[in-house]
């Protein structure tokens, strides 16, 4: 017996037996002969020519694709099916669940379910509609117990809002009277006091101005000191006021850099610190402290204050610069000193770690000259120290303050100074200075190490081989058997020759000035700690040698 079942057909026929395909020889020449375009573009394969006669394991072999693809469609139907009837008994079941979970809608299902049945069994057409009002009537009862307990509800809240709301205006009227900056409400305010809570208005109280005042701000005022004076706290007794030289009653003018000016030494402030004495200072008695009271225009570049010995050839040579730079890497505070027209190391702290400086009312500036240095504090605050770079004479009577007008190369400087005092001050350095910018340096100068400045910029390696040659050359007598010893940066102006000894560095300072630029180098720091170890190894044997041997 035939099966019906689609499931157990075989290949090639219908669910009811009959044949899809009874001439294989004919599907094949179909398909695969002159297949059609959208058989084409779906497997990939083109058309057989009319007079290719394909073998009998050709016919085979096509007759067993065309079986595949046959299986495939058929399982694919078979998926669609499967698909579909899974997808109507999960809706039954969800249709079922949501009735289930709504008991509304439970009861119009069963009304109409009894309803149709009820009207196939029965001739009375009033029946059904009947039923219908009863549940009505019945879902009306439920909505009308529900709005009467919610009014139930309302009713109890509104209540206690009352008895709070009637507790609070007899606390207000058993409450103390208010302080004398209110007053209560009075019956020209036209407040109904019996329906609500006594208002209070806030009373102004009209100060007298002869009394004084004991607002903050107006302490804080009448506190401040004035741009052109120093504070009272600084205690500056006893000293000497540089400038301004004539007592005013009202405020004094202010020194500033005159305009037009070429030269540092143009139109410059220039005093003389008398009666000093280094041995004195360092111990902090005699005259050793500086206060400047000064104001940086919040536009102004940069400003200097520069201290020398009374032999600095038109501060050719300057023991102490202090060089405030708003504009460059960030804003620098520039300390440093300067030999025979060159500079020394400076020492570089960012404006960011001091008190501002630009773009203030006023400043304060105290330098104080000791022992170790001088001592920069701005505003109160410890910001460096720049330790003694050329030893100050024992005889030295006298130092010169000097505010140039301009930079080296002529740029303006702009700035306002309101008042300099010279005197004695106790020492200010005090506690631990490990933090302090320029503490503990070494800046000796160099005995056998030659600076050669002002050279042209070189950028490259050959560059670099190029000006080492040139020096050794240049400096070769004076590096005895071994010649010089040369170091030349990369993208620098500069380069070191180290001669033989500290007799031919002389030399060559004395020679070769009219060639090049050349100025005694500085000791780094770890030369310094290599000439303290030797140092220490040859006491510890019982020698004394000169540094030179060492260096």
């Amino acid at each position: 017996m035939a099966s019906t079942n689609s499931d157990t057909a075989p290949i090639g026929s219908s669910a009811n037996g009959s044949s899809t395909n009874p001439n294989p020889q004919d599907a094949v020449s179909s398909q695969w002969k002159t297949p059609s375009a959208a058989y084409q573009q779906m497997y990939g394969v083109c058309g057989v020519p009319d007079d290719v006669t394909p073998t009998a394991e050709e016919e085979l072999v096509l007759r067993f694709y065309d079986t595949i693809r046959a299986y495939e469609r058929q399982a694919a139907r078979l998926q669609d099916d499967a698909a579909r009837a899974k997808l109507a008994s999960r809706d039954a079941a969800f249709q079922a669940a949501s009735v289930s979970r709504n008991p509304r809608k439970r009861r119009e299902r069963t009304r109409i379910t009894t309803t149709t049945t009820t009207t196939e069994d029965s001739d009375d057409p009033h029946s059904a509609d009947e039923e219908d009002d009863e549940d009505d009537d019945a879902a009306s009862e439920d909505a009308e117990a529900r709005h009467a307990r919610r009014e139930a509800k309302l009713e109890e809240l509104r209540d206690q809002v009352a008895q709070a709301h009637q507790l609070a205006q007899e606390r207000t009227r058993v409450d103390e009277p208010p302080p004398t900056t209110w007053q209560t409400a009075t019956v020209d305010d036209a407040v109904d006091v019996g329906s609500q809570p006594v208002l209070k208005k806030k009373k102004r109280i009209e100060s007298d101005p002869s009394e004084p005042t004991s607002s903050l701000i107006a302490n804080i005022t009448v506190a401040q000191t004035p741009p052109h004076d120093f504070s009272k706290t600084l205690a500056l007794v006893p000293g000497r006021t540089l400038w301004p030289t004539t007592i005013s009653t009202t405020e004094p003018a202010a020194w500033t850099p005159p305009a037009g000016c070429t030269q540092p030494n143009e139109g410059a402030f220039a005093v003389h610190l008398d009666n000093f004495d280094i041995l004195q200072a360092q111990n902090g008695s005699g005259n050793n402290t500086v206060a400047v009271k000064f104001t940086a225009p919040s536009d102004s570049k940069r400003f200097s204050i520069n201290i020398a010995a009374p032999d600095h050839e038109e501060f050719h040579s300057v023991l102490f610069h202090f060089n405030p730079r708003q504009h460059e890497r960030g804003g620098q505070l520039i300390v440093n000193d300067k030999q025979e027209g060159i500079w020394g190391q400076a020492i570089a702290i960012p404006l960011s770690q001091v008190p501002l400086v630009f773009g203030q009312t006023a400043c304060t500036l105290l330098i104080q000259v000791n022992g170790e240095g001088f001592d920069i504090f701005l505003e109160g605050q410890h910001c460096a120290r720049l330790e003694h770079r050329k030893e100050i004479a024992t005889d030295t009577d006298h130092l010169v303050l000097q505010f140039p007008s301009t930079d080296d190369y002529g740029s303006p400087e702009n700035w306002l100074v309101h008042k300099v005092w010279w005197g004695n001050q106790p020492i200010l350095a005090k506690g631990d200075l490990a933090n302090v910018a320029g503490v503990h340096t070494y800046n000796a100068i160099h005995p056998r190490k030659l600076f050669v400045s002002r050279l042209a910029k070189i950028f490259s390696e050959a560059e670099v081989d190029l000006r080492r040659a040139e020096l050794e050359r240049a400096f070769r007598q004076y590096g005895g058997v071994h010649g010089v010893s040369v170091i030349v940066p990369t993208n620098a102006t500069f380069a070191f020759v180290e001669t033989e000894s500290e007799r031919a560095a002389d030399l060559a300072l004395q020679e070769m000035t009219a060639q090049y630029r050349v100025s005694r180098a500085r000791r780094s720091r770890h030369e310094a700690l290599q000439e303290e170890r030797a140092a220490a190894e040859a006491s510890a044997r019982g020698e004394t040698k000169e540094h030179t041997v060492w260096d």
